[in-house]
């Protein structure tokens, strides 16, 4: 069948992408760190799903913080007839789906609508599942002549990733003759193609103070004030030590975002002895990240000083980012075609702030690109994909399998 009769065949399979999408949405794949159970019954489920393939491997790994949960990850190969791989790299778990209240419908009960599919894990990363699946799905074996088609279904994205694409590379199951395609973060009309990412950290805050009745506040130490005005003077010490700025990154600064914070007390008129919250840090690749850990530190300390709380910065995890993936490489150059092919437009090279599988194949010395389209309501109440972009990657990953596999 030739790239033609492919894309056709793609562009007939709107009926049954989206019911794909649906029946994989409907099985929630959090991680037990969140209180889910992992992602076995969706990797089940896709495996079923996988036909036509010369391999299927499947690889359990226990998890690390509940050893009777297994995280799983999928490898289903397509041989070729030389050396290498074009791996399309998705991940299967999704975040917690936050306040209910914020959705208009059951997060695991997908709506379609206007042209959308909604539900948690629909854009991050089930439009990557079902694309990657159905961009293979009509190529046989039989016609690749140059590498083999590979599909990766990965665990543990949303959390450390140790258990997933790290466990992986680190056991020899990819090689340098492979390629990498990660989309796991996306642009309007596929326009951007991403070959670079900030260094991550997070960091927890603990702030203790002393808890005593809100009539008599100067017997306590109010740990939420101590928390309020850290926050101010992390912000500020931030800015000063780290305001560089890359125009390839979106954005193109370093950022600091407190995020996760912990509720203090049930009642009004007690003034809280304790406080708890985190950060989010993106940090441009020209800064060390265990400067950003002294600046935190010192912080701290000025506000423990001026307040009278103990305050521990306790690093919850880091990914230093791995060096620019190359936009000379013939992988990037047959990506750039293919999206140009069928979209009609010649995407350009970016760096995010986001992190994906693509930074721990960059860290290892491989290049790794990150191209999908839309984007923009991953981890938010209310995810969606739009049908049409799912039909569009699947013919842009079909291409990039005819140019570099047929």
């Amino acid at each position: 069948m030739d790239l033609e009769a492919v894309l056709e065949k793609i562009d007939g399979s709107r009926a049954d992408i989206v019911k794909e999408m649906v029946d994989m949405i409907r099985i929630p794949a959090i991680a037990p760190v969140n209180g889910g159970r992992g992602e076995g019954e969706r990797a089940d489920h896709l495996v079923s799903r996988l036909q036509g393939y010369d391999s299927i491997e499947r690889i359990d790994v226990p998890d690390d913080t509940d050893p009777s949960v297994t995280r799983p990850n999928i490898l289903a190969r397509k041989n070729g007839k030389e050396e290498g791989t074009v791996w399309i790299v998705a991940h299967m778990d999704t975040v917690p789906v936050g306040d209910l209240d914020d959705w208009e419908s059951p997060p695991f009960e997908p709506r379609i609508e206007n042209g959308r599919i909604y539900g948690r894990g629909t854009e991050d990363n089930g439009q990557a599942v079902i694309s990657s699946m159905f961009a293979s799905k009509f190529i046989e074996g039989k016609d690749l002549k140059k590498r083999s088609i590979g599909i990766a279904y990965v665990a543990d994205e949303e959390t450390t990733s140790a258990m997933g694409i790290a466990y992986l590379l680190d056991r020899g199951y990819f090689s340098e003759k492979d390629v990498f395609i990660v989309p796991d973060w996306g642009s309007p009309g596929g326009k951007h193609i991403e070959v670079a990412e900030k260094n991550l950290i997070w960091l927890n805050f603990e702030v203790s103070g002393r808890s005593t009745h809100g009539s008599t506040p100067d017997k306590g130490v109010n740990a939420l004030r101590a928390s309020s005005h850290l926050i101010v003077e992390l912000e500020k010490e931030f800015a000063k030590e780290f305001p560089g700025c890359d125009p390839m990154f979106m954005p193109p600064r370093s950022t600091f975002e407190p995020t996760r914070s912990i509720a203090t007390v049930e009642n009004v008129n007690t003034v809280p002895g304790y406080h708890e919250f985190s950060m989010d840090i993106r940090l441009l690749p020209e800064y060390d990240m265990d400067d950003v850990v002294i600046t935190a530190r010192r912080a701290a300390s000025c506000i423990s000083e001026k307040y009278g709380a103990d305050i521990s910065v306790v690093e919850i995890q880091r990914h230093r980012s791995g060096r620019q993936s190359s936009t000379e490489d013939p992988a990037y150059l047959a990506l750039r075609d293919s999206v140009k092919y069928v979209t009609g437009s010649e995407p350009t090279s970016v760096g995010v702030g986001g992190a994906t599988c693509a930074n721990f194949f960059r860290a290892k010395g491989y290049n790794a690109y990150v191209w999908e389209t839309g984007g923009g309501t991953l981890h938010t109440p209310n995810e969606y994909v739009v049908i049409e972009d799912i039909v569009t990657d699947a013919k842009v990953f079909a291409t990039l399998f005819y140019k570099l596999c047929v």
